[in-house]
């Protein structure tokens, strides 16, 4: 009982993004459009939103307070979605020699008190009881591409920069670290309790974690499954810069205003760090997702009635 405590602690958060305008699933125009200056068909919901910023070329990302809390099928597909328009815009301005082009991307939540509580449970639970490990397998990948697209900056100059100003949970905290910087509010509490239902987070989290930690400790904090403060994660290094309660956007801008200054040398170094320093390797991080697919349909009974109370959890917090 006081691992399912533990547990339901853990994951007590919800998902908060300030999402982009989205095309929408089955949409074929590639051309990313600005919410800003063009609106889409305003009877299509959308889970995200998002808003530019001319000044500093910033784009925040943020997912709707009527979002789940947590990266659902759909979710996933319209975070996907807004990846390939934010490429094809940052190409095309390239091209076209835009001077206020689109230079750093925030992923961040209006969800009250959250950032993400991570994976859909519910669909973990339903393709282990069906055996459907196709479905599980790709929802996964997707996750994992969502992670790799960030975690590489599109492989273009752009700076990708997680807000966090609620919890941020199993694949939410993977998606947080995923960023080439971590902004996080006092208040936070991020963690990856994949461990006390006998799992482990594997859309990236070691590969993440190991960028920033050495091997042995990426092992022993997923081995913990432990919920952290923002505090003891910016003393670890996994948290960039530590903002006041509320005060969170104004720290991201005061970032991007001192970042800005020197945008092309920083580009540059990160440039040569990543050539200098093993790279994320996608095939490595797709092989991780497959023994994570094994692993889940491996639980024993036990492990399963945990993921139950957590998902009971999950469901209250979103009512």
């Amino acid at each position: 009982m006081t691992n399912e405590v533990t547990a339901v602690h853990a994951w007590g958060g919800f998902i908060r993004e300030n999402g982009t305008a989205r095309l929408g699933r089955g949409a074929r125009d590639p051309v990313f459009r600005d919410p800003v200056s063009e609106c889409l068909s305003p009877v299509e919901e959308r889970l995200y939103e998002t808003v530019f910023e001319e000044d500093f070329g910033v784009l925040w990302a943020y997912l709707k307070p009527t979002c789940a809390p947590k990266f659902t099928t759909e979710l996933v597909s319209d975070l996907r979605q807004g990846q390939r328009e934010v490429r094809a815009r940052i190409q095309r301005e390239l091209a076209d020699g835009v001077p206020n082009r689109l230079r750093y991307q925030v992923f961040a939540s209006r969800i009250p008190g959250v950032f993400s509580l991570g994976g859909d449970l519910a669909l973990f639970r339903r393709c282990i009881a069906t055996k459907d490990r196709g479905t599980l397998r790709r929802y996964a990948m997707e996750c994992l591409d969502i992670v790799f697209t960030n975690a590489t900056n599109y492989e273009l100059p752009v700076t990708t920069i997680s807000l966090v100003q609620g919890q941020a949970m199993g694949g939410g905290f993977e998606a947080a670290l995923a960023a080439n910087v971590v902004v996080a509010e006092r208040q936070c509490k991020m963690g990856l309790p994949e461990v006390l239902f006998n799992l482990f987070p594997g859309m990236g989290a070691y590969h993440l974690l190991t960028r920033r930690l050495s091997p042995v400790q990426a092992e022993r904090f997923i081995e913990s499954g432990r919920t952290y403060s923002a505090e003891e994660l910016y003393q670890m290094g996994l948290v960039d810069v530590l903002a006041d309660e509320g005060k969170g956007e104004e720290a991201v801008r005061s970032h991007i205003r001192s970042f800005d200054r020197h945008f092309h040398g920083r580009q540059a170094l990160r440039r040569a760090i990543r050539a200098s320093t093993p790279a994320l390797d996608r095939e490595a991080m797709r092989r991780t997702v497959d023994v994570w697919v094994d692993a889940a349909f491996s639980l024993a009974p036990r492990d399963e009635q945990t993921m139950n109370y957590l998902l009971r959890a999950q469901a209250r917090l979103h009512a």
